[in-house]
């Protein structure tokens, strides 16, 4: 293929937390890389997964999710989202189908008004199979009346319905050019930190409300051993001594299961044995330290109010 012949850009997806950005991500890209849970705000990250459509090239940046902050990294995750979206070729407002137009989704439809015309703007209405042909309708008239979305999709992003028809949209929108990543590579984010994101949502999954966004993960080693495996050392940083005890567990029983299914998840993806050691570490401040925002690929400085 000649570069005229091939495109490539990057499509954002915005939308409120849990709207399932994460899980069509993946989905697209056929392989995990972005993290999911049922939680809210889980991705922090703008994580970009890599998808070949033909002879397009589609570059997802999975924005975490849009939402009211209150804290600096409140601030600093939907001031990424935010930045994610100004920077794509495309951007796809995801919405769940069964939640219809929430306040959340006005404030989103609010921050479009600044992004002009000559932007590629389009609605995936998530979770078709949750409500009514009838309502579903009423739902997509609704949301074409309040912004001039230039297409419209239907769509579950866990059961794949609606996907494929999405996915060969968006590759004949992205511009015509040579392709911004080799062919085999699925995301631009450094394994050490897809390694921490998948340990922090096993994390996220154990815990369940216990301890819900008060931890991060860091990959502080990454050692190459000659008998092909890896040594990985993770800090999970938490603010208070009684949050490193709910993260260790009775007997240490907590921290054993995370580490067991994050290395399993961790030999499927990188395809070879896997050492992983974990260590939790109290930090009281961690939310005020640029270092751990750099780690997440956040920008500290959004988080000011």
């Amino acid at each position: 293929m000649t570069d005229m012949q091939t495109r490539a850009g990057f499509v954002a997806l915005i939308g409120e937390p849990n709207a399932g950005k994460s899980t069509l991500t993946n989905r697209m890209v056929g392989a995990k890389v972005s993290i999911v849970t049922h939680k809210v705000q889980t991705t922090r990250a703008r994580i970009r997964g890599v998808a070949l459509e033909g002879a397009s090239q589609l570059v997802f940046v999975d924005t975490p999710g849009l939402f009211k902050p209150t804290r600096r990294l409140d601030r600093a995750m939907v001031a990424a989202a935010w930045g994610g979206a100004a920077d794509a070729d495309v951007v796809v407002l995801m919405i769940e189908a069964n939640r219809g137009v929430t306040e959340g989704v006005e404030r989103i439809l609010e921050g479009l008004q600044d992004f002009g015309e000559h932007r590629k703007i389009a609605l995936a209405i998530n979770k078709i199979d949750r409500i009514k042909s009838e309502a579903l309708l009423a739902l997509s008239e609704k949301m074409n009346e309040a912004y001039p979305f230039v297409a419209t999709f239907m769509i579950s992003a866990e059961r794949g319905h609606g996907v494929d028809a999405l996915k060969e949209w968006l590759a004949g929108e992205v511009p015509e050019g040579p392709w911004l990543y080799p062919e085999d590579q699925i995301a631009d984010l450094p394994l050490r930190m897809i390694a921490a994101e998948m340990t922090r949502e096993k994390l996220t999954l154990r815990l369940h409300q216990e301890l819900p966004y008060q931890l991060t993960v860091e990959t502080e080693a990454w050692e190459e051993r000659k008998d092909g495996s890896c040594k990985i050392d993770q800090l999970i940083y938490v603010m208070r001594d009684g949050h490193k005890g709910i993260v260790l567990g009775n007997k240490g029983e907590t921290i054993k299961a995370v580490g067991k299914a994050a290395r399993e998840e961790l030999v499927e993806f990188l395809g070879r044995k896997v050492h992983l050691f974990l260590q939790v570490k109290v930090r009281p401040n961690w939310l005020e330290e640029s270092e751990r925002y750099d780690e997440m690929g956040l920008n500290f400085k959004d988080g000011n109010s």
